[in-house]
């Protein structure tokens, strides 16, 4: 009779004996290996075309040029979306000093991020550099870079341009260092947020405070600009001043450039001064203090603050442009 050692003996060598196809069998039905499959399929279904960035939303825009910020007007199909994914912020500064909309009686057409002088800014997707230049009387050294997503993105007051036009860049790549070039008060990025022409309040993709986007898209429903959660500013992608917006080109600071057509131009990021009250302005100096301007201009500390988005703890530095009235 067998001991119990022969008979584990005699099991083992039937389990080994199993034939291949009862081997496979087990297999299949394995549930790692089903969950192996699913994973094969959810990786094939991930893959992403590749982008060329060579001509941007090219299917969108019908011109690539070097010669205004902003571009003519189009329509855009219904419920065109804005793919947000890929992102990167353009500044890690999360404080937002002036917002969209009104502003000394024009329209802000984007938003002022607090940044330090040489704080570095980034691309806030992957695209092409489609204007790097100056502008004395508003944005100063500034960069428009064209994205896949159908976006231009703007980023103005730079103290420097660490790209140049037609260049590629990808998100999050340094392209600019902060500053308060050409019509600033105080050093800070200018962020703008285009689509065919038409503004958008970069606030409705970017949340500066939390440091990420709203959502993975932004619908343009039926070609319409939505610019807040209640109202929508456009009924079609038209831009919608009663004059034209166009801006300074020239390459060294000027005050005045002329287009080609022989009429002046200017910059949509000007304030313009109204005939009933002149604006005031101050250009700090070493040893200059908030308390110690505010006094000389008839201020207490305060206002000098409201006027200027500071708070009375602010930095402030040697050329730094301060409105007083």
């Amino acid at each position: 009779m067998p001991n119990l050692k022969q008979t584990i003996t005699c099991i083992a060598v039937s389990i080994m004996s199993l034939s291949a196809t009862a081997q496979d069998l087990l297999a299949n039905r394995a549930p790692s290996d089903r969950k192996l499959t699913d994973l094969k399929a959810v990786k094939i279904n991930n893959t992403k075309a590749v982008i060329d960035l060579s001509n941007p939303a090219g299917d969108i825009y019908a011109t690539w040029d070097h010669a205004s910020a902003l571009v003519a007007p189009g329509t855009l199909p219904a419920n065109f979306k804005v793919d947000l994914r890929g992102f990167a912020m353009p500044t890690p500064s999360r404080k937002v000093t002036s917002k969209y909309g009104a502003r000394w009686g024009k329209q802000h057409k984007g938003l002022d991020i607090k940044v330090y002088m040489g704080d570095t800014i980034y691309a806030a997707f992957d695209g092409k550099v489609r204007i790097s230049k100056y502008n004395a009387g508003g944005w100063g050294y500034y960069i428009v870079i064209r994205h896949p997503n159908g976006l231009e993105t703007l980023y103005g007051h730079l103290s420097k341009q660490l790209v140049a036009e037609d260049q590629i860049v990808r998100a999050g790549q340094p392209i600019g260092l902060g500053g308060a070039t050409g019509h600033a008060t105080g050093t800070h990025l200018h962020f703008e947020t285009r689509l065919l022409g038409q503004a958008i309040n970069p606030e409705l993709m970017f949340d500066f405070e939390t440091q990420d986007v709203t959502g993975d898209f932004y619908v343009v429903k039926n070609g319409t600009i939505q610019n807040s959660k209640q109202t929508a500013v456009a009924s079609t992608l038209q831009v919608q001043n009663q004059e034209p917006e166009t801006v300074t080109m020239a390459e060294r600071p000027q005050t005045q450039a002329t287009a080609s057509n022989g009429e002046q131009e200017t910059n949509p990021d000007t304030p313009q001064p109204t005939a009933q009250k002149r604006e005031v302005t101050y250009v700090v100096k070493d040893g200059d203090t908030l308390f110690r301007i505010a006094r000389n201009h008839g201020l207490t500390l305060d206002q000098l603050c409201r006027l200027n988005g500071l708070n009375q703890k602010s930095l402030i530095v040697r050329g730094m442009v301060l409105k007083c009235s």
